[in-house]
């Protein structure tokens, strides 16, 4: 489904609940696209009753389902990291430019949208996302007041304070304790989340690293804490997107 208008519009893959939606969902994928793992944990929140919307933010940024699964597959495997390091940072480059986190909000802003429309869902809206896209995630509660809800991923969130301040939703963010670069970000972003007034908690996994919730990464994926990141993530969007 394409979403958005003239000025802004992205394709999205959007899962539908059996019944009325309990709430919308924007689900943001990892760095390597809107994958079928993206699309299954789409799914799997439709079957939660959720009505999900996962945009796909890296076409025409160099990406495509083929290549970025065999690009996720020689980042994480030793043997391969090293032979690959040129197309992974000429698949991460027009990533880490400001125009592309323009494009990236403003097409999760229009997925919002879509989704505030929707008959009864108007001020019961959520977002999360993994990896690149618990940083959108993040993105997407600073740049949208009426977001309901966050819940990132292993994301960075690297914003002024002020920034920080235009937060007005709760935020539950997940990490693994060997994701180095976020475990030395995270008690800073503590500090000035709680100074900024945003109810924010974070979950840290002893013995896990980044992607831990990707049940197709045999190099990351961790069940237990997969599972019980879950178990908090729906238990969350329960009690902050009642009517």
């Amino acid at each position: 489904m394409t979403l958005g208008n003239a000025s802004t519009s992205v394709h999205a893959y959007v899962s539908e609940p059996a019944g009325t939606p309990r709430g919308g969902l924007v689900v943001v994928h990892e760095v390597w696209g809107l994958v079928g793992h993206t699309k299954d944990v789409a799914d799997r929140f439709a079957a939660e009753g959720y009505l999900a919307v996962a945009p796909d933010l890296l076409t025409g940024a160099g990406g495509t389902a083929d290549l970025t699964g065999e690009l996720q597959e020689a980042a994480f495997d030793p043997q391969q990291r090293s032979n690959a390091q040129p197309r992974l940072r000429k698949h991460m480059a027009p990533i880490r430019s400001p125009e592309y986190a323009k494009h990236a909000v403003a097409a999760l802003r229009a997925c919002f949208d879509h989704l505030e429309g929707v008959p009864g869902l108007a001020g019961r809206v959520a977002a999360t996302g993994f990896c690149l896209g618990g940083t959108y995630t993040f993105s997407l509660a600073v740049a949208e007041p009426r977001l309901r809800a966050a819940v990132p991923f292993y994301g960075h969130a690297e914003f002024r304070d002020s920034e920080l301040r235009a937060i007005s939703c709760p935020v539950l963010a997940f990490y693994g304790e060997n994701d180095s670069a976020l475990m030395e970000e995270l008690p800073g972003l503590k500090k000035r989340m709680q100074v900024a007034g945003v109810e924010f908690e974070a979950v840290v996994y002893p013995g896990t690293g980044h992607a831990f919730f990707n049940d197709t990464n045999k190099y990351t994926y961790n069940a237990e804490a997969a599972a019980d990141a879950w178990t908090r993530t729906l238990a969350f969007l329960e009690r902050h997107l009642q009517k």
